[in-house]
């Protein structure tokens, strides 16, 4: 899967897909993106002391970045599980402008994220677990994982992605979320929601990032 950086309109680099026709984050600005759908409405909503998060679509690193930053701030322990299909490459994600930008002394950990082992969980801060899994979400049963209290949704479009967006992903990842638990993503389509719905979700739509009226959060 060939892919071109390219600079959204916060500064942020990201990532275009020619074959998908499609951007890794909005062309309005990555992190103020992710910074809203990942961070705003769904890591500041959960008030827990430890936080058991997965991630479909690790893809640059940017919301594990934006995770660690924010659990720098509050001190919450963060246990983080991240699937990707299609990495980067070393070239690839070692031009990305996420540290300087973000104006956290973080490019080691940025690295590190990226450079890890496959499987395996390290210690990326003293508060933040990070296990990196090579797979395919249609495929993972999430057998080894806790009950999850946040999931990142960050997977392609339904109509650039469909598979992703099934119902049997979202009942299983339903079986394995806490009570209470929240899901984000920047998508707010009506089959998606309908979809959530009906697994056992609570759904709401809440404002979007610049650029996108709407996004969804959905609740157990």
């Amino acid at each position: 899967m060939k892919r071109h950086i390219i600079k959204t309109e916060d500064g942020s680099h990201s990532f275009y897909v020619p074959e998908l026709d499609e951007h890794f984050h909005s062309t309005h600005g990555a992190i103020q993106e992710s910074q809203h759908v990942f961070i705003q409405s769904g890591l500041k909503q959960i008030k827990k002391e430890t936080i058991n998060i997965f991630e479909v679509g690790f893809g640059t690193g940017l919301n594990t970045l934006l995770t660690i930053i924010e659990s720098d701030k509050t001190n919450q322990n963060i246990n983080y599980y991240s699937i990707e299909k299609y990495p980067l490459t070393n070239t690839e994600y070692t031009q990305l402008n996420y540290s300087k930008l973000t104006g956290f002394n973080c490019n080691p950990t940025f690295l590190s994220m990226h450079d890890c082992e496959w499987g395996k969980t390290i210690k990326l801060t003293t508060n933040f677990l990070f296990t990196k899994i090579r797979g395919d979400i249609n495929a993972y049963q999430f057998t080894e994982c806790p009950l999850f209290d946040l999931i990142y949704y960050d997977a392609f479009a339904p109509n650039k992605q469909n598979g992703v967006w099934d119902k049997a992903i979202f009942e299983l990842i339903y079986k394995h979320c806490a009570p209470g638990a929240v899901l984000v993503t920047y998508c707010a389509r009506g089959e998606v929601r309908r979809t959530l719905q009906s697994v056992g979700f609570k759904t709401e739509k809440v404002a979007g990032p610049p650029g996108k009226r709407e996004m969804l959060r959905a609740i157990k």
